[in-house]
């Protein structure tokens, strides 16, 4: 009889402690951040990695150097077409050499002399033929010559004024544009040249670094993978019969059970049902089968009290 009576308070006190347990855990969840992957843009070697696995970097920081020889051959082509087109352009601008513009003044001016000579025969020969001393065919010869003469300086002046001008403005344009295009070239390698340090991209701690030094890094392949700092939430799973007690907007109180139950603040931001188990985070589900079941999301209140909390670390929420 006295065996009997122990064996039942051992039972009831078993009980008790399980409900006990049951009324003190509340609903499980886990501590998650924001993961980010670092990639490249442009296929190129690994040649020294400064960072470790674990580390806290901060935005803007070189993660990774890649060799990029392509790059760099690349570089001195657009600087060689740029030096080129620079010098066309100023061809074009500027006209012709010193050389060119001394010989186009001496022609104008040999052409010049030949022009006021024909007008002074023409003149004599006009007092000439009107004292009838020259047959109009001399005087038609004369006045030929000095047409031909006027012609050959007007031309070799215009010659001139060209070359002082530069090239024609449409040549001027094709020489800009071409100058403009090497331009473009330049600057696109220089672009494709800073792709060469992998920067951080915001304030992050490093996972895992999945190429080694030497390793072939293709264009858009995960060269680092990590969690963002401030991108620290916690996820929990509740049940449609408790969903009373978990409204958009609503501040809960958290318990952290490696922190010695420290408490932190977090606010409800997104409700989301859940259509697989697999998803569910809560260690234990308490539900009916029939049950819906919903992803609660809630961010820390004080984002600053949250960046040291480890992730995929459990937390009980504390109910009302």
């Amino acid at each position: 009889m006295k065996n009997i009576a122990y064996i039942l308070g051992i039972a009831l006190l078993a009980q008790a402690c399980s409900n006990h347990t049951e009324q003190t855990k509340g609903l499980e969840g886990k501590i998650e951040r924001d993961q980010l992957s670092v990639t490249t843009k442009i296929p190129g070697k690994i040649q020294k990695i400064l960072v470790e696995e674990g580390q806290l970097v901060h935005k803007g920081d070189t993660l990774i150097i890649l060799e990029l020889p392509e790059v760099d051959a690349k570089a001195i082509q657009a600087q060689g077409a740029l030096e080129a087109a620079q010098a066309q352009y100023e061809m074009a601008v500027k006209g012709a050499t010193d050389g060119q513009l001394q010989q186009l003044r001496a022609k104008v001016d040999g052409l010049k002399e030949q022009y006021e000579f024909a007008q002074k025969s023409l003149d004599r020969m006009r007092n000439l033929l009107a004292d009838s001393l020259v047959s109009q065919q001399k005087y038609d010869e004369v006045y030929a010559k000095y047409h031909g003469a006027k012609n050959q300086y007007l031309a070799a002046q215009a010659e001139l004024a060209d070359v002082l001008k530069g090239a024609r403005i449409e040549q001027q344009k094709m020489a800009l544009g071409q100058k403009e295009r090497a331009l473009g070239a330049v600057t696109e390698v220089n672009v494709a040249a800073q792709e060469r340090y992998i920067i951080a991209p915001q304030d992050m701690s490093v996972e895992t670094i999945n190429l080694k030094v030497g390793e072939l890094a293709l264009a858009g392949y995960s060269l680092i993978s990590g969690y963002i700092t401030d991108g620290t939430y916690f996820r929990v799973t509740v049940p449609e019969s408790k969903m009373k007690d978990f409204q958009k907007g609503a501040v809960k109180t958290l318990r952290i059970p490696y922190l010695g139950d420290k408490k932190v603040e977090a606010k409800i931001e997104t409700i989301k049902a859940l259509s697989s188990y697999a998803n569910i985070s809560t260690a234990y589900p308490d539900f009916e089968q029939q049950e819906a079941v919903f992803e609660i999301r809630m961010k820390p209140v004080n984002a600053a009290e949250a960046k040291e909390l480890l992730t995929k670390a459990s937390f009980i929420v504390k109910e009302n």
